[in-house]
């Protein structure tokens, strides 16, 4: 049976079909969609980092899993000084815990290099019987400290108490760093007008000598008023020498006073 052409031609049904304004409205809603997610993204809350710096790995752990319950992120975790000092520095953390007692570098040390170098706040890890230990950390910059065990109605509003502090004293320093550059901008401003100022004193007192020198030369030397001028300016010129102290020269050759002067 021969099949004519009309009958093999079969539409292709896996293709949908779609009209003008509706590829426009589907284009439509995928860009908002698209739009929507970046927004979507920046509402996204930002949790409180933290470095945990503990010698002793159960409590480390329980401290850790304290401040992950309480919504912190824990960026890394310390056994001794000098691995909380790197650690902080590299991941510049909003607050760091700090067991006072660490091997290598002792923690009330390691917490005053980055409180010198103003990194994070320090919240310090004490024991009961380390009062004179919690005088040395507040002298070496820590914002708060906690007594062991670790308690979350202890700690949590020391970390609170610490990042508020921090942010305060570096508002203040800001501030203070504005209100220097401020002063700095205004004495400079200062400075150039009052060399402008020196600078219009010196060319009128200049000029009131060059004038009455100039007066001289047309009595004395029977010299143009343009003439007089011109041989002040180019006698100054030719011989280096500067109007003011020419026309002084003239002055007291000239003149019946010797002329005051400022120099």
């Amino acid at each position: 049976m021969t099949t004519t052409k009309k009958e093999t031609e079969v539409p292709d049904v896996t293709e949908p079909v779609l009209t003008d304004e509706e590829l426009k409205a589907v284009a439509q809603g995928e860009a908002e969609t698209v739009s929507e997610q970046p927004a979507a993204a920046e509402h996204k809350p930002h949790k409180p980092t933290v470095v945990v710096a503990e010698d002793e790995s159960v409590n480390r752990m329980d401290l850790v899993a304290m401040l992950e319950d309480n919504g912190y992120e824990v960026l890394g975790e310390a056994a001794n000084g000098e691995e909380a000092i790197e650690l902080t520095r590299k991941f510049r953390p909003d607050v760091v815990c700090m067991d006072v007692k660490m091997p290598r570098v002792d923690g009330i040390v390691a917490a005053g290099t980055i409180c010198d170098e103003n990194i994070a706040p320090v919240v310090m890890l004490t024991a009961y019987s380390q009062p004179d230990l919690v005088k040395q950390a507040t002298g070496a910059g820590a914002m708060a400290y906690v007594t062991k065990p670790y308690e979350e109605s202890k700690l949590l509003p020391a970390l609170e108490v610490a990042m508020g502090r921090f942010a305060e004293i570096n508002d203040l320093l800001d501030s203070v760093e504005r209100s220097e550059g401020k002063l700095q901008e205004a004495q400079d401003v200062l400075k150039k007008t009052e060399e402008k100022l020196k600078k219009a004193e010196d060319t009128l007192e200049e000029r009131k000598f060059v004038d009455r020198a100039k007066g001289l030369l047309m009595d004395k030397a029977d010299f143009s008023e343009q003439g007089a001028f011109r041989w002040i300016q180019k006698t100054s010129m030719d011989q280096r020498i500067p109007k003011k102290r020419l026309a002084m020269a003239i002055i007291a050759k000239y003149g019946d006073e010797k002329p005051e002067t400022t120099e």
